[in-house]
């Protein structure tokens, strides 16, 4: 019944859509080896209370995630038609000193700073956009907006709150996001956070899943429960995405490396505490990439909240080596819809077929859907050629659903 159920809301919902026609439009923000940069990646997106849309990335002086790594912001008011110049982040005052963990593994150069894993989250309330970021994968800072994403007041470091994991775990990388943090019905502000040993892979594995939180408009911040241990069924829980449901439950989206190759979900009344059982969810793959998921806005008549997910839709490697557990080709950033709350995913749309990775998602007012997301170049050389904002309705994605037999 309940199958039954989802399907007639379904193509209630197309049947809805076809009062407006289908738009896709694609613009890029930044392009590699343009604006002093050879690579730019992480990208995240939001839409402040005044309806502005502010995008930001990692600016990589070299490829890798341990080097030089500036944070570049973009500003839009007129709904992405034109877009601010790039406005980089200031470094914090002090001396800043290379994260231990990666000059152990050979990671970066002498001199290097990694700025790293910007997120953003817009403060209904107070009308203030909320930056949070880290140097060099062992500190965490806090920037504000209080014009509209404009400019952003100088960052104050939030470590300590990260070091109230210590007795629990005892983290030497630490990292927020990426993507984009959110604010619940009551108020308080949430981000997602990945925190490391650093003694594996890339000195970012093993890890373990968890959030932070600020009832405070961001001045202060404390540490929620850890969601996701270093335990089967999944290996390495890190970079994953937050989103409210309308009956007030937080879901949490767990990017990992299960042999399943499936993407894992965890709800918390709060935000904070209290995370069930992270469950895999078979519709959701996981190529081991960043995803990113939102609501809808308005009422819905079943009382279930409508979401919008993004990630790389495939498990195939054009080498063939099908290892379970191991990353697979960055290619086909792919949307998809859910009308009960996230438990089924009927609708599904390539957004781009080729080389593509990490994507962060925002809702408008009139849900008109913004995907910031990496996007290969057109010779199919390399996967993050782009950084590429598409701007499309909820008719695009159902579109080619309603034409199915």
């Amino acid at each position: 019944m309940r199958n039954l159920f989802v399907i007639a809301s379904l193509f209630s919902l197309i049947a809805s859509a076809t009062a407006a026609e289908p738009k896709l439009d694609k613009f890029d923000l930044f392009t590699a080896n343009q604006g002093g940069y050879p690579l730019y990646r992480i990208p995240g997106i939001v839409i402040t209370a005044k309806g502005s849309l502010v995008a930001y990335c990692e600016a990589r002086r070299s490829r890798g995630d341990w080097g030089h790594i500036d944070i570049l912001v973009r500003r839009s008011t007129d709904d992405g038609a034109t877009w601010s110049p790039a406005l980089k982040m200031p470094l914090p005052d002090g001396p800043l000193e290379r994260n231990p963990a990666a000059v152990a593994q050979g990671l970066g150069k002498p001199g290097e700073i990694t700025l790293n894993n910007p997120v953003a989250i817009v403060d209904q309330r107070r009308g203030t956009v909320v930056l949070l970021y880290c140097v060099e994968y062992g500190r965490c800072f806090v920037t504000t907006s209080a014009d509209d994403g404009l400019t952003f007041s100088k960052p104050v470091e939030i470590t300590g709150t990260f070091n109230q994991f210590r007795p629990e775990y005892s983290w030497k990388v630490l990292a927020v996001g990426p993507g984009h943090g959110i604010q619940l019905q009551n108020g308080r502000l949430v981000a997602a956070v990945w925190l490391s040993t650093g003694t594996g892979g890339h000195a970012h594995r093993p890890s373990v899943t968890t959030t932070i939180f600020s009832d405070d408009g961001g001045q202060t911040w404390q540490r929620g429960e850890i969601a996701a241990q270093e335990k089967e069924p999944l290996i390495n829980p890190n970079e994953s995405s937050l989103v409210e449901l309308l009956d007030g439950r937080v879901l949490l989206n767990l990017r990992h490396e299960s042999k399943q190759q499936r993407r894992a979900i965890s709800f918390s009344r709060d935000g904070a505490t209290n995370w069930t059982t992270p469950a895999l969810h078979d519709e959701l793959l996981e190529p081991i990439c960043m995803a990113s998921i939102v609501k809808l806005n308005g009422p819905a008549p079943d009382g279930k909240t409508r979401l919008v997910f993004s990630n790389p839709h495939n498990l195939d490697r054009a080498d063939g080596k099908l290892t379970p557990g191991t990353g697979r080709d960055r290619k086909n950033v792919t949307i998809k819809l859910s009308l009960d709350d996230g438990e089924t995913w009927p609708v599904s749309r390539s957004l781009e077929p080729g080389k593509s990775g990490y994507s962060d998602l925002a809702i408008a007012a009139d849900n008109t859907v913004y995907c910031f997301y990496e996007r290969g170049s057109s010779d199919g050389n390399y996967a993050t050629q782009h950084l590429t904002v598409a701007k499309f309705n909820v008719e695009w994605v159902t579109a080619k659903a309603a034409d199915r037999e």
